[in-house]
């Protein structure tokens, strides 16, 4: 296997490797492009988030700046929008459902690396899927671990550290985030630090949804033009 199959693969693969240190160099060069563009001009913003992007829908908006490891491996839907500083380590599938709103300064990292620091100096790391539901406001400053998957219809609150799966209809905040309460019908709840007297609603798991794509990799001969 090539160090690219075991990353997708979700094994150990050396992330020094030529390839994946191409392929992330030119995936550097458009994030910096895109941060360049000025604010007003829609229309290159958006052909170039379709030469970084695999899948993207409507309306889909991200506020500079903006950084990512490959591109390819992200899936946004209908009416997504980031505020400024999104960073997104697509080192595995980071799929994101319709109608997701999320806060400054937030990351959703998929890398890992081994606690046994012998194999982590060999250069060795790993990477997991994160898969964000429809209808979900992520709060700013929030960072979302390897391999967690956030429900449909959830707020998670302003600096959450997500290291597990959120339910679905839930608001969920804290180092490590867990959830607080269900989402209030009819209401736009805040985010928020939790409050001692809120009683945590006991979780459920959360239904794993494969998202099958067709990926659109990035066209290194391109960039160096």
């Amino acid at each position: 296997m090539t160090e690219k199959e075991k990353q997708q693969a979700g094994e150990l693969y050396n992330g020094n490797d030529r390839q994946l240190t191409a392929e992330r160099i030119a995936a550097k060069k458009l994030c910096a492009e895109y941060n360049a563009i000025p604010y007003n001009d829609f229309q290159k913003k958006d052909r170039l988030l379709d030469r970084l992007i695999a899948l993207r829908g409507e309306k889909t908006w991200i506020e500079a700046n903006f950084f990512c490891d490959y591109g390819y491996n992200i899936v946004m839907g209908n009416n997504f929008y980031a505020n400024h500083n999104l960073v997104i380590l697509d080192c595995a599938e980071v799929v994101f459902g319709d109608n997701v709103f999320i806060g400054p300064n937030c990351g959703f990292y998929t890398a890992g690396h081994p606690e046994d620091f012998v194999t982590r100096n060999q250069g060795l790391e790993y990477a997991k899927p994160i898969k964000v539901g429809s209808n979900v406001w992520i709060g700013g400053n929030v960072c979302v671990m390897p391999g967690v998957t956030i429900g449909d219809n959830t707020v998670i609150g302003a600096g959450s550290v997500v290291t597990s799966d959120i339910p679905s209809g839930v608001v969920a905040a804290g180092n490590p985030c867990k959830v607080i309460r269900p989402v209030k019908e009819g209401e736009a709840p805040a985010p928020s630090a939790p409050a001692e007297s809120v009683e945590e609603k006991a979780e459920q798991p959360v239904e794993k949804k494969t998202v099958q794509i067709k990926k659109r990799e990035i066209r290194i001969e391109e960039i160096k033009k």
